[in-house]
């Protein structure tokens, strides 16, 4: 292979490692990407395997143990051509920020800590579903809460179901990093455990249309049709990725109803509720509403707690329990950003060889904490609109519809979607029990009088100043 193309194929390699870094640092939040996944590099790529490194050992098995799988399920959605990863402890001598090595001929040479290789497409064992399911994420450890209390129970409903189906399908909904994710898991685990005769098939939305748009692409689609439908329960993670891709929506439609006509389970998770999917038909959100839908609300106090103390007794250390307390009151964004906190904490007491304590913590965490410190909430954006427009609070809760009190209140509705974690359910509720739909009609009113309202805009835009501020 001539260099000028060997040159051109790192290049796209180098393209597709950024890629992958901006999606692990949103997927796992600012404060774990800085603290884990942020020096990993990329080494080379030779047939399919991709080489990546860490400057200490300690950290190369902290990513393997935590993170590795994901980053091979990235890599494949960037590059159809990687089937597997390794992860090494990186040279000292090798300098940083080069280009991949790129080998057109050479065999991968496996190393400690190889991640074991994708399964083909179209292949359907079990042991292959299983291989793509985080060995963590199990119903033993989800700790279970008055916010998820509901989506916990149905998942363990429909995992141990074995002939009549409770719920077809089971949609569960909510914020990013509150465990939608870890129940998927937990049922394939759960569904293998007790049924190892049962075909099951776990992927994310992105996934299922990659391979939709390969079956096209290679003229396949009879396969990617009778590999989806042959299976007795399909989970589709993130369904929300699919929102606008209407031959993918097409597809997936056609999908649902076969599975549900052979009365097959189906379980999708989302970040809203099917009738907010936004960009999806009308049909699609129809169907995913027929079953159970479960909402997972943002933690409490309590919950937070809880899955410290789980997550400690896991990694067998020992740690002052005020320290759980001072992390559960302050970290309140998720579960994800919660648990980083705590790696951070232990690894910096590990690292340097000094006890957890409370001052250590919170100069450990000085980022992160501030950060949390500056998040909005809803009673603070009920009060500085309610100044700014001159209208009482109460008119915030009230069912007057008078436009000088009802456009300051779809005000403080958009800036609380914006500014704020909190679902649209929660939002209406805070709104004197107002019904999700109408927060977002009020989104999308004020979305667009602003386009062509600049004194409005002008009016937002120095609301949300003072209140990022």
């Amino acid at each position: 292979m001539a260099q000028q193309e060997l040159q051109h194929i790192a290049d796209l390699y180098q393209e597709a490692w950024q890629n992958i870094h901006q999606r692990l640092r949103h997927e796992y939040g600012e404060a774990t990407y800085n603290s884990w996944l942020k020096n990993i590099e990329l080494d080379r790529v030779q047939n399919g395997h991709v080489v990546m490194t860490l400057p200490t050992k300690f950290l190369r098995d902290w990513v393997i143990n935590n993170y590795a799988n994901r980053i091979r399920q990235i890599w494949a959605l960037e590059s159809e051509e990687i089937q597997s990863i390794d992860i090494q402890v990186r040279d000292a001598s090798v300098a940083q920020g080069t280009a991949p090595k790129i080998s057109a001929n050479s065999a991968p040479t496996p190393a400690a800590g190889n991640i074991k290789s994708l399964p083909q497409d179209g292949e359907n064992d079990q042991s292959s579903f299983i291989s793509q399911l985080d060995p963590r994420f199990t119903f033993e450890n989800f700790v279970v809460g008055k916010s998820n209390e509901l989506a916990h129970a149905a998942a363990r409903r429909v995992a141990e179901a074995k002939d009549n189906i409770p719920f077809n399908p089971l949609y569960l909904y909510g914020g990013v990093g509150l465990g939608k994710t870890h129940l998927m898991h937990a049922i394939g685990h759960a569904i293998a455990a007790n049924c190892p005769e049962k075909k099951v098939l776990y992927l994310s939305a992105e996934k299922f249309m990659y391979r939709f748009i390969r079956a096209l692409r290679f003229k396949d689609t009879m396969n990617f049709k009778d590999q989806f439908r042959s299976v007795d329960v399909l989970m589709i993670d993130d369904v929300q990725f699919i929102s606008g891709k209407d031959s993918t929506q097409e597809e997936f439609f056609h999908t649902f109803n076969a599975l549900v006509d052979q009365n097959h389970q189906i379980i999708i998770s989302g970040d809203r509720s099917p009738t907010d999917l936004e960009g999806m038909e009308e049909r699609m959100r129809s169907r995913l509403g027929w079953g159970l839908v479960a909402d997972i609300h943002p933690t409490d106090y309590e919950l937070r707690l809880g899955i410290l103390q789980s997550k400690v007794e896991q990694a067998e250390v020992d740690i002052d329990h005020r320290i759980l307390e001072f992390l559960a009151h302050r970290i309140t964004s998720n579960v994800r950003e919660l648990e980083g906190a705590l790696n951070r904490v232990l690894a910096y007491s590990d690292l340097v060889g000094r006890a957890v304590t409370l001052e250590s913590t919170q100069e450990v965490l000085r980022d992160l904490l501030r950060a949390n410190d500056r998040r909005t909430t809803i009673e603070e954006i009920q009060k500085r609109v309610a100044e700014h427009f001159n209208i009482r609070m109460s008119d915030m809760h009230s069912a007057r519809r008078a436009r000088a009190v009802a456009r300051p209140r779809q005000v403080a509705m958009y800036l609380a979607k914006q500014l704020t974690t909190r679902s649209l359910p929660e939002i209406g509720r805070k709104f004197g029990g107002r019904d999700h739909t109408t927060v977002m009609h009020a989104v999308r009113q004020i979305d667009k009088l602003r386009a062509d309202d600049i004194s409005l805009s002008e009016d937002i835009e120095l609301l949300k100043r003072m209140l990022e501020s």
